[in-house]
């Protein structure tokens, strides 16, 4: 089968290549190179620099409009996405006989949108999963092919839920060819349990230490490894991770005070609970663990958290 892929991030790459090693010949839609880290040099995307390893054709136009349809016409059966970044209209998806399929972490309709694993954990979800889903002209919207489900246990961030992901989704796309193949018809997905996300913003790991322990936590958790969760310490911006809940009460005063425990951690007490904290950074540093960073910051013991001056 011709397959044209449409994808940009690491966790797209081994999709690609499970589609490449079962015989299917390939060619590769990604975004166009682009600045990045901090020295903002223009690098290719994680998608392009695989395919290029493996020998196959990549595309990157800016936009999907004419020019770009009249690469792909006539020359593809089907076309897979999998975080390509842009949305396909009616006369692109046109171009391919078998439809599309879009490979989206989450049990849609659940968490329609760009950024479902993050949306999970900030939720407090008891579990997500990856769907494979008849790519449609509404966002996520289309028939679910395949899917599987992972119960949550409170640990995960959204870099290991992204990891889980990439290594389950290969597996999960084939079974969905296959259906496809076969002709066997997707489930519909009930649009009244349908629930969105929105892409996430550094802003979205900004910690109020009013909120509750638990709220904080999976906010901590759904911004590792981005944006990272922050905070204000001494008039600098510090990044903190590897949390968790601290059984009972505690009698500290003010949300944001912060104590020290030898086994659990940083402890800072929010609005209803206390907080451990195993990890921190501080602006243009490595990220330190607790007993690390307090060999170098005792004054934090006893200090309060709060914004950023």
């Amino acid at each position: 089968m011709t397959v044209l892929f449409a994808g940009t991030p690491e966790i797209a790459v081994p999709c690609l290549e499970a589609l490449a090693a079962a015989g299917h010949q390939v060619e590769v839609l990604t975004n166009p190179d682009a600045p990045t880290g901090r020295g903002a040099k223009t690098a290719a995307p994680p998608v392009k620099a695989r395919a290029l390893v493996l020998g196959l054709p990549v595309h990157q136009p800016a936009k999907l409009d004419a020019s770009a349809r009249s690469l792909f016409e006539g020359r593809f059966d089907l076309l897979v996405s999998f975080a390509y970044g842009k949305i396909f209209g009616p006369v692109f998806l046109g171009l391919f006989p078998l439809g599309g399929l879009n490979v989206h972490p989450s049990l849609l309709p659940r968490w329609r949108g760009p950024s479902p694993l993050t949306a999970a954990l900030l939720a407090g979800d008891s579990e997500t999963g990856i769907s494979v889903q008849r790519l449609a002209l509404k966002m996520d919207c289309g028939d679910v092919m395949v899917r599987t489900v992972r119960p949550l246990d409170g640990s995960e961030t959204t870099g290991s839920l992204t990891q889980w992901a990439a290594v389950v989704s290969p597996a999960l796309l084939l079974n969905a060819i296959q259906a496809l193949e076969s002709g066997t018809a997707g489930t519909v997905q009930d649009e009244t349990l349908a629930t969105y996300c929105r892409l996430t913003s550094k802003e979205d790991g900004r910690l109020d230490w009013s909120r509750p322990a638990a709220v904080l936590d999976a906010q901590i958790r759904a911004c590792d490894p981005w944006p990272g969760a922050f905070t204000g310490w001494s008039g600098q911006r510090l990044t903190l991770r590897q949390s968790s809940l601290v059984p009972g009460r505690s009698a500290l005063p003010e949300p944001g005070l912060v104590s020290v425990d030898k086994s659990k951690g940083i402890l800072i007490q929010t609005g209803d609970g206390l907080l451990a904290v195993r990890e921190l950074q501080l602006p243009a540093r490595k990220a330190l663990d607790f007993r690390s960073f307090l060999n170098g910051n005792p004054a934090l013991a006893g200090s309060c958290l709060g914004e950023p001056s």
